[in-house]
């Protein structure tokens, strides 16, 4: 495992770190939670944000110049994803289409599928979203119900699909379906892109505990793609929708700093209220060795991937641990909190951001898939266990 960055690598934190120094807009900056009047306004300051970043060129910094990134490998999205979140800067909106979509059409697609939607990706011109989990195979992907009919030169769509991050605002969708009813579990299914303001798509928002509507379930009622917007060959989209995963749940630097600013919190709110409490710091010692464990963890896969390995099975180990991590960090920070763990908005702590993110975080578990199949993919194709 290597423990260090190239000096180019560093040479573009430092660039990177001065450009968000400049223009990290001061609310976010400030580390307490940033409200919007609604979702759509939220979405189109992201989406505004996302463009600005990408005109000098710091969305898909590791993509090749070919295709808009700066071509400057794995190493600087590591550091891309450090920074943006050391700096508290917003996220970028398309992230379905810059850390999902776009290596999975690279890698898969053909050329004018690469030509006719990457460069829009990073721009945020067209936003993607994720059709991969149903309502009834959310755990087991393989066994989806959503069936793609081949008609002529097109493929007429129907079933449904949920767990959708902004789908109300998505262009397009990269979606699995079963093409052949006949074949088992991964055999028959096929990986296309699904426009999502095709007649026949519709969006419901699901609200979440945090009051955020930014998950969706979607339905598709006859819809018609086109036989050009298979990704791969027919049949073949399992393998294809592997590659998406591993790349879902890869690396997670952002994760690692999110969740050492959030050690910071921590530590500063047992300091003030909880100092005399012998449990709460000894869980607070916990956290602070688990985030240094993350770090590690996230290390050794870059390892792998500068070193142009592929990211298989053991980046399941990666979300599992993060995901398990975060929520037993978010559990002492409210133990820390005590009773103004119930406050929300201007009397809350950092204006409410801490009780969101314990919020959010509930779902760590379940996201990227959960951590009964991260067990089972690092049980099976790791450790080499039988089924």
């Amino acid at each position: 495992m290597d423990l260090t960055f190239s000096p180019a690598a560093e040479e573009l934190r430092a660039e990177l770190r001065a450009w968000l120094a400049l223009h990290v807009p001061a609310q976010f900056a400030s580390g307490d939670a940033v409200e919007f009047p609604d979702l759509a306004a939220e979405f189109a300051f992201l989406q505004a944000w996302q463009g600005r970043l990408a005109r000098d060129r710091w969305v898909g910094v590791h993509w090749p110049h070919a295709y808009g990134g700066r071509g400057a490998g794995v190493e600087a999205n590591y550091i891309f994803q450090e920074e943006m979140a050391r700096a508290r800067a917003p996220e970028v909106i398309n992230r379905i289409g810059v850390n999902l979509v776009g290596p999975s059409l690279m890698k898969h697609g053909t050329e004018e599928q690469k030509q006719r939607y990457l460069a829009r990706i990073l721009s945020c011109e067209d936003v993607w979203c994720q059709l991969f989990s149903e309502p009834g195979a959310g755990s087991d992907l393989t066994a989806l119900r959503t069936v793609a009919v081949r008609d002529g030169d097109v493929y007429r769509v129907s079933g449904q699909k949920v767990w959708t991050s902004w789908a109300q605002f998505a262009d397009h969708g990269i979606l699995i379906a079963r093409t052949d009813p006949s074949a088992s579990k991964a055999r028959g299914i096929s990986y296309m892109v699904v426009d999502m303001h095709a007649p026949g798509v519709e969006v419901r928002p699901l609200r979440q505990l945090t009051g955020s509507s930014e998950f969706n379930e979607v339905f598709l009622d006859d819809v018609r793609v086109p036989v050009a917007n298979l990704v791969g060959e027919e049949g073949k989209g399992w393998e294809i929708a592997q590659t998406t995963l591993a790349h879902e749940r890869g690396t997670a630097p952002r994760q690692l700093v999110i969740h050492r600013m959030l050690l910071e919190d921590l530590v500063r709110i047992a300091r003030e209220h909880a100092a005399a409490d012998g449990a709460l710091r000894q869980s607070v010692a916990a956290a602070a060795i688990e985030v240094e464990i993350a770090k590690l963890n996230n290390w050794r896969t870059l390892t792998r991937m500068v070193r142009g390995e592929p990211l298989g099975p053991e980046s399941s180990f990666i979300k599992l641990y993060w995901s398990e991590m975060s929520q037993r960090m978010h559990d002492t920070v409210m133990r820390a909190l005590g009773p103004r763990a119930a406050l929300v908005g201007s009397d809350a702590p950092t204006r409410g951001r801490l009780v969101d993110s314990y919020l959010y975080y509930r779902a760590a578990s379940i996201f990227a898939g959960t951590s009964e199949v991260q067990r089972n993919i690092i049980a099976q194709r790791v450790l080499g266990l039988p089924r």
